[in-house]
């Protein structure tokens, strides 16, 4: 997509799903690579309960649709995508020239998408969804949002060192979600992730969900992300040192916001609690 009237045509850094240089929608995994053959691990669900309401993730998600949305109107006001993605996009060029002008942006543009791009937006409140309750229920609410937008922080910190002189804008969520991916790991490692199966033949044999344990999702995601920000660092727009970035952010910031708080990792506890809400028990867990 073009950036700026008169620009040669680029594309945003998104942190999430990709567009094709015309700007046409890729279908594919928020973390896949054409450099890496490693099938991509698309989570459907997970399976632990939550103690209390997750009314912030609910918030979070919201937002980013809200946001998404108004997006949409305002292009179809008149605005163009190029002007509306510089103007609340982060920049990082000029962030490092003047970081008190355009502050604002390092919080905008998490919570913006590529407007043309349904899946960018779609792609990422998914995996909020499925892991962001959890742990907003092991952090608590306030320590939560917290943690988010110091995991957003982390991810456009990491994006702007990576390119400093990038005119291009970023925007998206996958940073901050990233950092919730991590502590989600080390929250609950064996927790079973229903995934769709990525590989045909195997539906026949395995059927076309498949139930992995949160170590080896998570962790694929981090490894294919981090392949690709030491290769291609934002091939086909995808900032993929901000998912890193968010990433690590994620587990430096877990041990400090756990303080005080009580990790609910035995999985005993956890199953009564499924029983409660209507579960099957110790099957539902990976073991």
């Amino acid at each position: 997509m073009r950036l700026g009237h008169g620009a040669p045509r680029r594309e945003p850094y998104t942190m999430g799903a990709r567009t094709s240089q015309n700007g046409a929608a890729i279908v594919e995994h928020p973390c896949q690579s054409p450099l890496v053959v490693i099938p991509p691990l698309t989570p459907v669900r997970d399976h632990l309960p939550t103690r209390t309401l997750p009314f912030v993730n609910y918030a979070l998600i919201a937002a980013n649709i809200a946001v998404f949305l108004l997006e949409r109107a305002t292009i179809a006001g008149g605005v163009s995508p190029d002007s509306l993605l510089h103007t609340w996009g982060l920049v990082p060029r000029h962030a490092l020239a003047d970081p008190t002008l355009g502050a604002e942006t390092v919080l905008t543009s998490m919570f913006m998408h590529d407007p043309t791009n349904l899946l960018h937006v779609g792609g990422n409140m998914l995996f909020l969804w499925i892991f962001g309750d959890n742990v907003e229920d092991a952090l608590g609410h306030g320590r939560y949002l917290l943690f988010y937008l110091l995991g957003g922080l982390f991810a456009a910190a990491a994006q702007v060192l990576a390119g400093p002189l990038s005119p291009i804008p970023m925007v998206g969520a996958s940073g901050a979600i990233s950092a919730v991916l991590a502590a989600y790991a080390l929250l609950y490692p064996r927790s079973s992730i229903t995934v769709f199966n990525p590989i045909f033949l195997l539906w026949f044999f395995y059927g076309v969900f498949l139930h992995l344990p949160a170590w080896l999702v998570i962790g694929e995601f981090f490894v294919i992300n981090l392949w690709d920000a030491l290769t291609n660092t934002a091939q086909g727009g995808v900032a993929f040192m901000a998912h890193v970035g968010g990433a690590i952010g994620g587990a430096l910031l877990f041990g400090p916001f756990m303080v005080g708080r009580v990790r609910m990792d035995q999985y005993s506890r956890w199953e009564q609690w499924a029983r409660r809400r209507g579960g099957t028990g110790r099957t539902e867990w990976y073991s």
